[in-house]
Formats: C-alpha cells, sequence, structure tokens
C-alpha cells in the first residue's frame, strides 16, 4: 500500500536524489579544525540544521513545494549543466560546514540528523557523478508533478496559485531541452515509461486549467501570458513526446543499456537508499530463509484446518495445498457496497485493542479520519494514509480508501478476495493503528525538522509491517490459524519483494522465473506478479525498504528482549523506538541498546 506524506520524501524520486551515496566518513578530518567548546557546538548544530533546511529550499523550490514550504513555487528548475555545477557547489559547501562538528559531542538527537543530513549530501553526489540515472532514465523528465502539487494542494487563494503556475511554464520549453541534451544511452524500459508518463501531463495542463485560468482574478495581461507559455509549454511536451518515440523505435532496432544495474551499484544505492545495518546481499539471503520458514508454516496451518473447509484428499504438493485452501477461504470478504465503511469500523477496534494491551500511546487529539479517496488521487493504491508533514502537522491525516463503485462484478470480486476478511484487518494495521499512522503522529513530535522532512523510508515501511506481526503476536484475532495464514500470505509478499529486486538486478532473473516465484511461491495472483515484474524492472531496490525496516525492528526487539530479561517492557520499547524519529533502524538500535 501507499504513504503519502504530505511533506514528502518522496519527491527525491523526482529529483533523482533517491539513488544517491553518502559521505559518512567527514568525521575523521574533524582533527584537523579549531576546537571549538561543546556548548557551541551543540549551540551551532542546531542553527546549521535550520539553514541547511533554508539552503536546500533555495537550491530546490520544488522539493519545498512538496514539503509544504512554499519559497518559490513559480520557479521550474531547468536540470542543464549548470545546475549540475550549482549541485554541486551546494553539497561541497554544505559537507563542509557538517565536518565542522565533532560527533561525539552531540546529542542522540543531533547525532542522528547529522547523520541523516551527511547521507543525503552523499546521496546527491553520488546520483550525479557516479549512478547518472539524469543520463539513462528518460523518465525522470517530467514537469507534471509540481504543477499538479500547486493546482490540487489548497494552500492558499487559487488566483495566488495560478501566478506561480503562469510563473512556472516559462521554463517549460528550456526544462524539455535540458533533458533531451542529457539523455544519452537510455534503457528502453525507462523510455517507453517517459513516454506514457509524458502523455499523463496532459491531465495537468489541461483544458480545465484553462478554463480555471479565464474565469480567475487574474489580470488580462496575466491571462495573455498564461496563454502564450501554456501553448508554448504544450508543444514543448508534444515535441518532446516525438523525441522519446523515435528514441524507442532505435532502441528497438539498436538495443540500449540494460535495465539492471548490477552488484556493486545495488549494493552502493542500497547502503544509501535503506541505510540498513547489513549489506543487500546479506538482506537477500534472509529473505530466502524467511520465504522457507513462512511456507513450512503456512503448510503446517493447512495441514491441521484442511478438513473443517475441504472434502478433497489435500494435494501432495504443500504450495499447491496451501494456494488451494487460500482460495477457499478467500471468498469470506464484506460486500462491495461496505467496503469503505467496514474500513471504518474497525478503527476503534484497532485503537481498543492497542489502548487494552498498553502496546503504546496513542493521542486522541490526532484522530484519524477515514475518507473516500479523491477523485484525483485514485488509481495508484486502493488505500493511502495522507499525512501532515512538520510545516501543517496540526491538519488531518486521512486514511484514503477507495470504494469499488467503479469496478465490473468480476473485478470486484477478485480485490475483495485479495482482501478477504482477515487481510482487510491486516491491511488496516499496517496502513492505520499502529502502523504507518501511528508511526507518522510520533514522528512529527521528534525535536527537529530533519528527521521529519528526511526520514528513512525503510524505517516508515518496515515499522507498519512490523506492527501486523506484533498485533498478532499480542493475541488480535484470538490466534485464529486462518487469520495467521493470512498474515502469512500478505507477509510473503514483502519477503518476495526482496528476493525479486536482487534477483533481477543483480542475479538476472528473467521474467518467467520471477512470475513463478510470485504466483506459484507467494500466492499472489498472476495480474498482481506481472506489475510487480514491471514495477522491479523500473525501480531498483526500493522494493527492500519494507522487509529491510520490518526485519531490523523484530531483530532489536527480540535482542532486547533476551538481554532485558523479564525488565523488558513492550510498551516502553515501541515508545522508545518511536522517539527518534523516522531515523534509520541502524542509528536507533545504536541509542538503544549501547
Amino acid at each position: 500500500m501507499k504513504i503519502i506524506k504530505k511533506a514528502s520524501i518522496s519527491l527525491a524520486v523526482t529529483l533523482g536524489l533517491t539513488s544517491l551515496m553518502g559521505c559518512n566518513t567527514h568525521s575523521t578530518e574533524t582533527a584537523q579544525l579549531p576546537a571549538v567548546s561543546e556548548q557551541k557546538i551543540n549551540q551551532n548544530f542546531s542553527q546549521f540544521s535550520d539553514s541547511f533546511i533554508d539552503a536546500l529550499w533555495q537550491w530546490s523550490p520544488t522539493w519545498a513545494l512538496y514539503s509544504g514550504k512554499h519559497v518559490n513555487d513559480g520557479y521550474l528548475e531547468i536540470p542543464n549543466e549548470d545546475a549540475r555545477v550549482n549541485t554541486l557547489a551546494f553539497v561541497q559547501s554544505q559537507q563542509a560546514k557538517l565536518m565542522a562538528f565533532d560527533k561525539t559531542s552531540l546529542t542522540a538527537n543531533e547525532l542522528i540528523d547529522y547523520e541523516l543530513i551527511s547521507n543525503l549530501l552523499g546521496q546527491i553526489h553520488w546520483e550525479q557523478q557516479r549512478f547518472k540515472s539524469w543520463q539513462w532514465n528518460p523518465a525522470q523528465y517530467n514537469v507534471a508533478g509540481g504543477f499538479a502539487q500547486i493546482i490540487n494542494e489548497d494552500f492558499a487563494p487559487l488566483d495566488e496559485r495560478l501566478q506561480s503556475v503562469v510563473a512556472r511554464l516559462e521554463n517549460v520549453p528550456a526544462y524539455y531541452q535540458a533533458a533531451q541534451a542529457n539523455i544519452s544511452n537510455p534503457t528502453i524500459e525507462h523510455t517507453q515509461l517517459a513516454i506514457m508518463q509524458n502523455k499523463g501531463a496532459f491531465s495537468v495542463l489541461s483544458d480545465k486549467l484553462v478554463e480555471q485560468v479565464n474565469q480567475s482574478g487574474l489580470t488580462a495581461a496575466d491571462k495573455a501570458l498564461f496563454s502564450t507559455r501554456f501553448d508554448a509549454a504544450v508543444n514543448a511536451i508534444n515535441q518532446h513526446i516525438e523525441w522519446l518515440t523515435e528514441l524507442e523505435a532505435q532502441l528497438e532496432q539498436q538495443g540500449g543499456r540494460s535495465f539492471r544495474i548490477g552488484e556493486t551499484l545495488y549494493e552502493e544505492k542500497f547502503a544509501l537508499d535503506i541505510q540498513a545495518g547489513m549489506s543487500a546481499k546479506a538482506l537477500y539471503e534472509k529473505a530466502v530463509a524467511d520465504k522457507n520458514r513462512v511456507q513450512k508454516e503456512m503448510a503446517k496451518i493447512t495441514n491441521d484446518i484442511w478438513s473443517k473447509y475441504i472434502d478433497t484428499p489435500k494435494p501432495a504438493n504443500d504450495n499447491q495445498a496451501i494456494k488451494q485452501l487460500i482460495d477457499v477461504l478467500s471468498v469470506k470478504h464484506v460486500k462491495r457496497e461496505d467496503f469503505v465503511d467496514e474500513v471504518r469500523a474497525q478503527i476503534p477496534e484497532l485503537v481498543k485493542f492497542v489502548n487494552d494491551k498498553q502496546l503504546m500511546t496513542l493521542d486522541p487529539s490526532k484522530p484519524l479520519v477515514v475518507r473516500e479517496t479523491p477523485e484525483y488521487m485514485r488509481g495508484f493504491a486502493g488505500a493511502s494514509i495522507s499525512a501532515p508533514g512538520p510545516y501543517e502537522k496540526s491538519a488531518n491525516t486521512y486514511y484514503n480508501v477507495t470504494p469499488l463503485d467503479a469496478m465490473d462484478d468480476a473485478s470486484a470480486e477478485s480485490y475483495l478476495r485479495e482482501y478477504n476478511h482477515w487481510i482487510l484487518q491486516v491491511l488496516n494495521i499496517h496502513e492505520a493503528i499502529p502502523g504507518h499512522y501511528t508511526q507518522l503522529v510520533y514522528s512529527n513530535e521528534s525535536p527537529s525538522l530533519v528527521k521529519s522532512l528526511f526520514g528513512n523510508g525503510a524505517m516508515v515501511e518496515g515499522w507498519a509491517v512490523y506492527t501486523e506481526r506484533m498485533m498478532l503476536e499480542e493475541g488480535y484475532g484470538n490466534f485464529e490459524p486462518e487469520m495467521w495464514l493470512m498474515y502469512y500470505k500478505w507477509n510473503l509478499r514483502v519477503i518476495a519483494n526482496t528476493i525479486l529486486d536482487y534477483s533481477i538486478q543483480v542475479n538476472g532473473m528473467t521474467e518467467e522465473q520471477a512470475i513463478e516465484l510470485m504466483t506459484n511461491e507467494a500466492f499472489q495472483q498472476q495480474a498482481e506478479a506481472e506489475g510487480k515484474w514491471r514495477r522491479a524492472t523500473l525501480s531498483q531496490v526500493q522494493l527492500t525498504s519494507y522487509y529491510s525496516g520490518y526485519r531490523e525492528i523484530y531483530d532489536l526487539r527480540e535482542e532486547l528482549k533476551q538481554t532485558q530479561g523479564e525488565d523488558f517492557d513492550l510498551k516502553n520499547f515501541h515508545e522508545q523506538f518511536l522517539s527518534y524519529g523516522s531515523a534509520p533502524v541502524k542509528y536507533i538500535k545504536q541509542l538503544m541498546v549501547n
């Protein structure tokens, strides 16, 4: 499922920052710097964090826009060589300031901020100088996102936002000229994605936008300027699509770069994006072992309850038997017209369970609002969380649930079987309580903006996955074997994501092998498996974030239970863990274990 954090770190994908390499060795150079008192260092670091964020927004106003900070919404950055020179200058300047601090003099929270900023700067440098996806990934170039953010988010009066649209349109032709100059030896997969997504830009730069401007309170001069710039932008996008289409034809004839990045780049990207306490290969090996363990648990449950549901003999092949039983159980689900209402009804039950079991403190002053997914957000995920960021943390948190009205009967039935009686409850744990919603409420109370703005995606996703198992371990579902069987099916998807991503990008797994893994070993539907294959050819590493964070959190808890014995308290563990914001688990572990 999907998390849509308004102050989202996911903009890094758009800006080409997610695949970037850390420079966490700067502290070795601090001995060359003048001595500074500890008090002054701590004071200065807080000031540096604030100034770093301000400088970041000046460097990338579009990132600021996605983060709910409006510093220059009307400026569209042109991704040309001058921009890359400015980027390196920004990185070097901020790294020099960071190196002035003695890490041993920082508080625990400041130390995490230090590492997050250091990793972010290193990511930017690595992406530009080594990974260079700005050359081979044409899908990086699309102006629609920033315009959509301005048009659809009601952060200011419409006329004011439309003035930003008029200003932003100015650089669209230059933007695409720079994109074409940058693109060299791309993958055919990313080229095809770029064509599709740039065609989608016209859903934003649309007749509806023209009508909004015509009916607005903008001056006649501004409306005329909009018309001129809008036409130029549309022409630029159309020309770019034609250029990409010709490029696609060349790639189909001559071949292009492989979408597989190989082991060396994969490990580097994994270290930066996931910031795990292990290598990508080690995580992959853990996932393979977990897949085998989970399948054995599912086989055991299937054997125990087979005769309760099926009269015919159980197949000798365990995976066939598991799949057959899942198919039978999945017919138990809510009616399609009651889907959203059922989600809404389950939230108080989850709150009561967490409170009764004293698993963690829930803040009743920050209620979760379940709503039907707004029209403009549909088509990406059936369920998602829209969480306010640190600039707007008093705003509502929405649990978006898409009704099934638009589906035909067959599609709706398939969807409901996937999110059946048991899995729907697991989904609500993951998305809402005590999953994403709860973690993000805690994260916004972090003592610094750094953790909320640049938090670790693996920790955020990993927490939501961790809570699924934790709730069942604590008795949610009354230890019903059917609930555990369906949980394991859901969990296998997370495990398979890691195996799939590593196997495709590093080990050369074929599409046929990938579909076999997902359908016959993780019990996914054919359509879901085909979609995941496509996703794994277009992205790298991100699919491992769910399992990586989950595995590290669960292992940390088990380690503390063993070392603390009778003194271990689950509620204390959860609240201390969440108090560090959305920091990488490896840094939280250092603070909780030492």
